[in-house]
């Protein structure tokens, strides 16, 4: 067997190679010639896998290590008996946790306390039902938008988009990108939706650039209809706006799912379809585990003040990624691939935690033993 691999996929190498012969490619690399005697590709989401790449190709299974797949041409796979398989729910919890450190990095530089506001999660898949449990412990009010799950389970756990513009402090995008369909995602936020925000709400999107029209996010910003963006993704990276960053309140390079534990979580998954496609055991895949934080105790005895926020940013802070962004946007996708990715909450111990403290911390994820 002949594997190409993406080489920034983290927790793979020493433990794909008794599979067969492996090359390992940056995403540049992914040419026809590069993957013509492949069998297996294992992709992320810079890696595209069109006809022009494919066709001709021996290429039978493609897995890539993300929740989304746009960047593989499916209707071509579908035609040409290529399996192609994504990560569903891989990342979720890093969402998640980017989501929350987002939340209290802006709260604490507004001194807009995050209980009580109004959040509209906008996608409630894998993603949004994290995203949800995180909003709750914060003690959030949640509207739910989800066009397909309504149609599914009934309305009335949802709202449709305009509720969420018209109620919503908060609105957050956790959508697959689509073009076509009857609930097509590309520029969900566009010109109709900006007319429809009641209340300058803050937009985050974390999802997919092209779910947000970046016109519409500038006139939003410009008129104050939106009061704040928070932007891991963007339209036409890695080349983003740097008109829009100059606007955001945090600005990361498409980094919110790339926890270690979300990436682990991802490059077992495909090492499974592996397995299962070609009924073969990965005996090394229990080696597929991140490594312990450097401090995985937070006593929260060593914060004067705001002991949940400061936990929440213990384990993860945007603003060091956010600053390198701003400096050097040019270097998005370096940034992306050079990641120092950060363990999940649940990777850290609480210490000293009040009864309320630790009803908050349980409920994003952390160990706190005296709660528990």
């Amino acid at each position: 067997m002949v594997i190409a691999a993406d080489n920034t996929i983290p927790f793979l190498k020493g433990v794909i190679e008794p599979l067969g012969e492996v090359r390992y490619l940056s995403s540049g690399e992914f040419t026809a010639e590069a993957v013509r005697e492949a069998d297996v590709l294992i992709v992320r989401s810079v890696d595209k896998c069109t006809r022009s790449v494919l066709e001709g190709s021996r290429v039978k299974l493609i897995t890539t290590a993300t929740i989304g797949f746009d960047h593989i041409d499916t209707g071509y796979c579908d035609a040409a008996g290529i399996v192609w398989k994504n990560a569903p729910g891989s990342n979720a919890r890093s969402v998640a946790q980017y989501l929350a450190a987002c939340l209290v990095t802006l709260s604490m530089r507004t001194d807009t306390p995050l209980q009580g506001k109004t959040i509209g999660i906008v996608g409630v898949g894998h993603v949004g039902k994290e995203v949800e449990t995180v909003c709750a412990a914060f003690g959030m009010h949640i509207l739910r938008n989800d066009p397909p799950r309504a149609e599914k389970e009934g309305e009335a756990s949802f709202v449709s988009l305009e509720t969420v513009a018209e109620e919503a402090d908060i609105i957050t995008f956790h959508t697959p990108l689509t073009k076509e369909g009857k609930h097509a995602t590309w520029h969900l936020a566009n010109e109709s939706f900006l007319r429809k925000l009641k209340r300058k709400p803050w937009v985050i999107n974390s999802c997919r650039g092209a779910v947000c029209d970046t016109k519409v996010l500038l006139d939003g910003r410009g008129t104050g209809q939106i009061s704040a963006l928070i932007m891991d993704c963007w339209e036409n990276e890695p080349h983003i706006s740097c008109e829009l960053l100059q606007t955001v309140a945090v600005a990361t390079p498409h980094i919110a799912g790339f926890s270690a534990d979300g990436k682990a979580n991802a490059t077992r998954m495909c090492l499974e379809e592996i397995s299962r496609f070609y009924t073969i055991k990965v005996e090394r895949i229990g080696e597929v585990v991140p490594a312990a934080p450097l401090c995985p105790v937070i006593d929260l005895n060593q914060f004067a003040s705001l002991r949940v926020e400061q936990a929440v940013l213990t384990a993860f802070n945007p603003l060091p990624v956010d600053k390198a962004l701003r400096d050097t946007p040019e270097h998005f996708e370096s940034f992306r691939a050079n990641y120092n990715h950060p363990r999940e909450f649940a990777a850290y111990t609480i210490l000293h935690a009040t009864e309320e403290e630790a009803s908050v911390l349980s409920r994003l994820g952390f160990s706190v033993p005296s709660f528990a």
